[in-house]
């Protein structure tokens, strides 16, 4: 008979021996459900944090750890800082709103000519037949008193008209007549008499608002209204490109807005705009891929004249006063550069058939039958060349001539000062 001591260390040994043959079992259904509560926890806190704070604070938290662990095993890792861009700028999106403020200011001009193929040069003569060409163009509503509404436009959207028509927002026609001009800063002012507008018209057009061009920004959002090819009012958008851009026509150079809204034939004259929907701009050229650069394909190149550098205009043309700024010869003429003239054995030029008197051309001792061969260094191939040289004068600035004039059976050449009055 086993002792007491015996049966317990006998009973101890197959304790133990039960432990290696079947351990002790854990609790399967218990981890799992831990590990599902632990997992439905972390994706309830991720997903409060998202709509709580948005998923960009949620994507800088999960950065900012993953930051935090790469710099305590690597110290000299560092990463930028997500900064938040501060703007007080817009981002054109939906411009309705805008457009439907601003488009009772707008109008459509419809411009008639009538040209006449008379006498072609001081020597030649082919037919006596007048005919009419009609033009398209935009304008903006700037002015108003107890007679007239005043629209400012393009001057080469009205040169040498002999006709004008505007076509108002609910499109009711009415003649228009000319009152200033300013050649060298390409505006002009037109008016309308309110007795030729009904009382429906009247009440739906508004005067636009002027903007500060000067503000502007490269990015700056803008939009573009005008007569688009004359099929009527059209709308287009986008960005400042640049500013203070030298833009050179056959009759002025002047800096202008460089935008990349489409500008198309009739837009001329119509309003640039900014968000704020004030006029900040006339739209006025475009470089297109048919013009002097056909061999480059050119896109989004339109042009406008910033409204403050032309605004302190607008009364003086309002009065029927033009603007004086450029400098004038005072002289009359034709171009000689054709095979006509070259058959008289005429230099090409400027052919001077009429002086002014007391002018700057008097002046200087020009004479009739006189030839502009250059002015300032700058070959003379039309009227126009001699225009764009003067509208950057002021009042007692010079300008060199070279001239060549007729002796006996050949022509002389000799170089002319003026100074201009």
């Amino acid at each position: 008979m086993k002792s007491t001591k015996e049966s317990n260390d006998d009973e101890i040994v197959r304790e133990i021996e039960k432990e290696k043959i079947e351990p002790k079992k854990t609790n399967n259904s218990k981890t799992l459900f831990l590990i599902l509560t632990i997992s439905i926890c972390t994706v309830a806190i991720i997903t409060t944090i998202i709509l709580v704070f948005g998923i960009d604070k949620f994507r800088n938290l999960k950065a900012n750890i993953i930051n935090n662990e790469l710099n305590k095993e690597n110290t000299s890792i560092k990463y930028a800082e997500t900064v938040p861009v501060k703007s007080d700028g817009v981002y054109i999106t939906d411009v309705s709103e805008v457009v439907d403020e601003v488009m009772p200011s707008i109008v459509a001009i419809t411009s008639k000519t009538i040209v006449s193929s008379g006498k072609f040069g001081p020597y030649y003569y082919y037919g006596n037949d007048d005919y009419t060409t009609e033009g398209a163009g935009s304008g903006v509503i700037v002015a108003e008193d107890d007679n007239n509404i005043y629209i400012l436009t393009n001057y080469h959207v009205v040169e040498d008209t002999n006709e004008l028509t505007i076509t108002f927002i609910n499109e009711e026609t009415c003649d228009a007549t000319l009152k200033g001009v300013s050649e060298r800063k390409d505006i002009a002012i037109v008016s309308v008499s309110k007795d030729s507008i009904n009382e429906d018209t009247l009440k739906n057009i508004k005067i636009a608002k002027l903007g500060n061009s000067n503000e502007l920004k490269v990015g700056n959002g803008i939009i573009a209204i005008g007569n688009a090819l004359g099929y009527g009012q059209s709308v287009t958008t986008g960005v400042v490109s640049a500013l203070n851009r030298e833009v050179s026509t056959d009759t002025y150079t002047q800096n202008m807005i460089q935008i990349d809204a489409a500008i198309n034939g009739g837009n001329s004259g119509g309003a640039l705009l900014n968000s704020k929907g004030e006029v900040v701009g006339i739209n006025a050229a475009k470089y297109s891929s048919n013009s002097s650069y056909s061999s480059v394909s050119i896109e989004g190149m339109g042009f406008a004249i910033p409204i403050s550098d032309v605004e302190s205009l607008i009364d003086t043309l309002i009065k029927g006063e033009n603007d004086n700024g450029g400098m004038v010869l005072g002289i009359e003429g034709y171009v000689t550069t054709s095979g006509l003239f070259s058959y008289y054995g005429l230099p090409e030029g400027f052919y001077i058939s009429k002086i002014y008197p007391d002018s700057n051309a008097e002046g200087a001792g020009l004479e009739i039958g006189n030839i502009i061969t250059e002015i300032d260094n700058n070959k003379v191939t039309s009227l126009n060349t001699i225009k764009k040289v003067l509208n950057t004068k002021n009042t007692g600035d010079t300008v060199t001539l070279k001239i060549k004039y007729p002796s006996r059976n050949e022509y002389l050449e000799k170089e002319v000062t003026v100074t201009l009055k």
